[in-house]
């Protein structure tokens, strides 16, 4: 209730702070969603900040390298113009002003019309590529430029650079065809290669540049207050209407729409690709590589979308099922027509659980798992979740009298704490499988209440870097109960916290409804912990088998990222282990034996330490003949990594006949399907998952 009441409290402020706001040279509806933030995230956020000059110096420095990470547009000259404000920000955010903020973009927009000058200038004629030279890659081991001129050659080398980059590929895709004979290739001399190079990264600049031309004092506000919101967590940041909308379609796996895939080509929005299964893929005309000239809402007249910004035109091209789209387009032979689309339901069918049989030699089956997130359709009555699919998956594979399980959330980077809770249900009686402590409760135990069990069979569940939040929260329970093995990298990624939306049109003044939609803040409220006390923030989980990992050398996760709150712990909450042993001992030390003399883990645990030195080496050459030397010893320290991934591991997988039947008549998903069980194939983290489940499974009580 007290949480609650400080909400209510909160907007209640907020409301009367809207009713004083007068115009202003600033912009008014930035103003008002500063105001909404900063009052917001000071009654509700789980880990408030003070405002102070320290935190105003941690602002400064982010905004600084999120406006200008490159290095590549401000002088040293406006870092000190804008250093004025290093110490002030904060108390420009109390009092709700934006002069900071106004100063910076007039400088940036200036300087980005100097840096376009720049490159149309430097492109005009070849560069010196007999010249002794080198280009720091990495901007943190770079200064500011101190003038226009130094500028300039900070330019010139990064263009170098990439065109140096084409150069090398061509005339390696040139070598390789001459080797297979194949007379399709042109063979090109160094200088035609060159000025061909030269004009494709004017072209990839010239686009750059239109984007950036197109960026409004919307976007450049967005940099700056997610500059400040990150001071508070990096996990808390305030989302525009359209960035909403696109986080929204990734939690729930679906949008309404006509299914393909744009990009920006110069001023023109180019359809990339046509998503199978899709409005536009059954509709059979819109293609690849078409332009999209116009859009209309059924009969109504058509809005001209050349030179239109791409998330502008996605607005108008997105809609509500049912509805009509007609596009006029430009087909790739110059035919312009108008093709009428009616929206619908677009399933992102990667984003779905899904699962196959792995047979063994024996006859026994294992049954496997994919989940990419912990999705949630909240959008929609009924709408699609993980904890449902899940259910679905396992009941397919108990029918079809599996063995043994693995479910896998590699690369799984979260989603629902609700489906979560109920999908670890799945595997326990009953009991605690996460804590929650928020700023104004005691810590909450969230339970599976449901005694019934699904599947009560060995189960490994595999992990990886990329694995957070959900998937960290099942992996701990299952680890912590002794329910299933853990496989995977040396640890998860660490994110320990909670976030929830609040829209802020819900608390505008009326006489403002003008400027809606104002967006949503996304702000952490909590925190969660594993049933034994610990949170998973930093430290993630440590696997119980940990498998040699391509980013084992290098720092990656949640310690990685802007301002994470700290780890820490709670009480234990009570629960009971689960009854059988899983041997992890034995299961550890068989794993050791495999994997100590395995040519592949060995191969990639020496991937691991190169890409740990490639990735320290930022110097690059820029003199070609130095360049294409180290370009052809990285091309050959590669090359015995190249094998891996490549063969087929010679497990027998299948798809459930259940499956099989659902896709009968569809060829497009037939064909994904097919790509899928070969690229499992050739995954040795799951080869060698494989072996450790079965393993499991002979252990007895």
């Amino acid at each position: 209730m007290k949480f609650k009441a400080l909400i209510i409290t909160s907007l209640i402020a907020i409301f009367f702070l809207l009713c004083s706001l007068s115009d202003s040279n600033i912009d008014k509806k930035n103003h008002i969603i500063s105001n909404l933030i900063h009052q917001s995230s000071g009654e509700v956020h789980y880990a408030p900040i003070d405002m102070n000059d320290s935190i105003s110096n941690a602002f400064f420095d982010l905004y600084l390298e999120r406006i200008d990470y490159s290095k590549r547009f401000l002088l040293k000259e406006d870092i000190t113009t804008m250093n004025q404000y290093r110490n002030l920000l904060d108390d420009e955010y109390m009092r709700g002003t934006m002069n900071f903020f106004q100063m910076s973009v007039e400088i940036l927009e200036s300087r980005t019309k100097e840096a376009e000058n720049f490159y149309e200038d430097l492109l005009d004629d070849p560069f010196d590529y007999k010249k002794d030279e080198t280009y720091e890659t990495d901007p943190e081991k770079r200064d500011f430029a101190a003038d226009e001129t130094e500028l300039k050659e900070i330019w010139r080398k990064a263009l170098k650079l990439e065109i140096l980059a084409r150069i090398a590929n061509q005339i390696e895709i040139q070598e390789k065809a001459e080797e297979d004979k194949d007379t399709s290739v042109t063979v090109k001399t160094f200088d035609e290669l060159e000025e061909e190079s030269r004009e494709k990264v004017r072209k990839r600049y010239e686009d750059w540049f239109h984007r950036l031309n197109k960026y409004d004092l919307a976007d450049r506000f967005s940099t700056y207050i997610n500059a400040l919101t990150t001071i508070y967590d990096s996990h808390t940041e305030y989302f525009p209407p359209k960035d909403k909308e696109d986080f929204d379609i990734r939690m729930s796996g679906q949008l309404e729409g006509i299914g393909a895939v744009l990009q920006q080509r110069d001023e023109y929005i180019t359809v990339s690709k046509i998503m199978p299964g899709s409005p536009s893929w059954k509709q059979g005309e819109l293609k690849a590589k078409d332009k999209i000239l116009k859009v209309a809402q059924g009969d109504e007249d058509p809005v001209d979308v050349v030179d239109m910004r791409l998330d502008k035109a996605v607005q108008l091209i997105r809609g509500k099922k049912g509805t009509e789209v007609r596009l006029t387009i430009k087909k790739i032979d110059g035919a312009v027509k108008v093709i009428s689309i009616i929206r619908d339901i677009v399933n992102i069918s990667e984003t779905y659980a899904k699962s196959v049989i792995i047979e063994n030699k024996d006859g026994s089956k294992v049954g496997y798992i994919m989940l990419p997130s912990f999705y949630l359709d909240m959008r929609h009555n009924g709408g699609r979740r993980c904890a449902s699919d899940i259910r679905k998956e396992i009941i397919k594979l108990k029918k079809q009298k599996v063995d043994r399980m693995i479910l896998d959330l590699r690369n799984n980077g979260g989603g629902s704490l609700q489906d979560v809770v109920e999908m670890a249900g799945f595997f326990i009686e009953q009991g605690p499988i996460v804590q929650v402590k928020s700023r104004f409760r005691a810590t909450e135990v969230l339970r599976d209440r449901n005694p019934s069990i699904l599947y009560d069979g060995p189960l490994v569940v595999m992990v990886n870097s990329n694995s957070a939040s959900a998937s960290e929260i099942f992996a701990a329970a299952m680890q912590d109960y002794g329910r299933a093995v853990i496989v995977g990298s040396p640890s998860t990624f660490g994110k320990g916290t909670v976030q929830r939306f609040f829209d802020l049109d819900r608390v505008l003044n009326p006489k403002d409804d003008d400027l809606k939609p104002l967006g949503q803040i996304k702000m952490t409220i909590q925190k969660f912990y594993r049933i034994n006390g610990s949170s998973t923030q930093l430290k993630g989980v440590v696997p119980d088998i940990i498998l040699p990992d391509y980013y084992k050398y290098i720092d990656v996760g949640e310690k990685e990222t802007d301002s994470p709150l700290p780890w820490d712990e709670v009480a234990s909450s009570m629960y009971t282990k689960w009854g059988k042993d899983l041997h992890l001992a034995e299961l550890r030390n068989n794993n050791i034996a495999r994997i100590s003399n395995d040519s592949t883990f060995l191969l990639i645990d020496e991937s691991a330490k190169r890409l740990k030195k490639v990735r320290d080496n930022s110097m690059r050459f820029l003199n070609s003949s130095k360049y294409f030397d180290e370009k052809e010893a990285f091309k050959k320290a590669a090359e015995k990594f190249e094998i891996i991934g490549k063969d087929s591991l010679g497990m027998e997988i299948y798809s459930i006949p259940f499956d099989v039947a659902a896709m009968e008549g569809d060829t497009t998903k037939t064909a994904l399907r097919e790509e899928w069980l070969g690229n499992l194939n050739k995954d040795y983290y799951l080869f060698e998952t494989v072996k450790i489940v079965n393993e499991l499974s002979g252990f007895k009580k």
